[in-house]
């Protein structure tokens, strides 16, 4: 199932394997899908749809797949290489990503994004499956020389409107046989499977957990294949996550 949040509100609705969207009365964190309760349908999903969650954190997992460690010329980690993106940078399908006046470089990264259900602290492999409500599609946009000039990198990761979400999360998926594709005007950039990476989202969650409670709705940016590539104002920027859909962002220089 596919649960997606409509404004200007924020409730959740749900589209069903018969393609009917209804809206969600039951809390998706709080009660599991089969205990769901719906309410009307809803015969037209509503232009602007908001990102689908609205995390408390944002924990990036850097350098996942060897190649793109590789394009970077870095070494692979002997852990997973975390890093945090504020929750302002979060935008959702359709809406503009801003291309700041302070890099001279932004570059996108598509990815699977992973949706915290319940609180998780010190989980082990089991708990941490259990503790996923979905996932979802993002793109962990970054500014790369400033990235490149900080000791960490909270400012390349944090510009207003630099963690696209969405267009839904994908209830209960299969982790295993998760693919991601990126486009930039049509044209694939990126293309990454969840069996490429050298830590798994169920991994990825036992590892954060040690370091730092999740919570529900936090999110986890699972890392991102070799591709990577520039932004430029007027591009239409496309990350596809299989069984959840795609997410679309037109790329804009900020107007001061």
């Amino acid at each position: 199932m596919l649960l997606y949040r409509l404004g200007p509100e924020g409730f959740y609705a749900v589209r069903d394997e018969e393609g009917v969207l209804r809206a969600l009365y039951s809390d998706p964190y709080d009660v599991r899908p089969g205990g769901w309760e719906f309410g009307r349908e809803i015969e037209e999903e509503p232009l602007g749809l908001l990102a689908p969650v609205a995390p408390g954190k944002i924990v990036g997992v850097g350098c996942n797949y060897r190649d793109h460690a590789a394009e970077l010329g870095n070494e692979m980690p002997s852990e997973p290489l975390l890093f945090l993106k504020a929750p302002s940078s979060v935008i959702g399908h359709r809406s503009p990503i801003v291309l700041p006046p302070e890099s001279e470089r932004v570059e996108f990264e598509g990815e699977i994004a992973v949706v915290v259900r319940h609180r998780l602290t010190r989980a082990d492999a089991e708990q941490a499956r259990a503790g996923i409500l979905g996932v979802t599609c993002a793109c962990d946009v970054t500014a790369r020389d400033l990235q490149r000039r900080d000791a960490t990198f909270a400012r390349g990761k944090s510009f207003d409107s630099f963690c696209p979400l969405g267009p839904a999360i994908q209830v209960e998926p299969d982790l295993e046989s998760l693919e991601v594709v990126t486009r930039l005007d049509g044209e694939e950039r990126q293309r990454g499977q969840v069996n490429e990476m050298a830590w798994d989202p169920v991994a990825q969650l036992v590892y954060i957990s040690r370091m730092m409670t999740l919570e529900p709705g936090d999110v986890v940016l699972t890392g991102t294949p070799a591709g990577v590539g520039r932004l430029e104002p007027g591009q239409a920027l496309e990350v596809e996550v299989s069984s959840v859909g795609v997410l679309e962002n037109r790329v804009e220089a900020r107007v001061e």
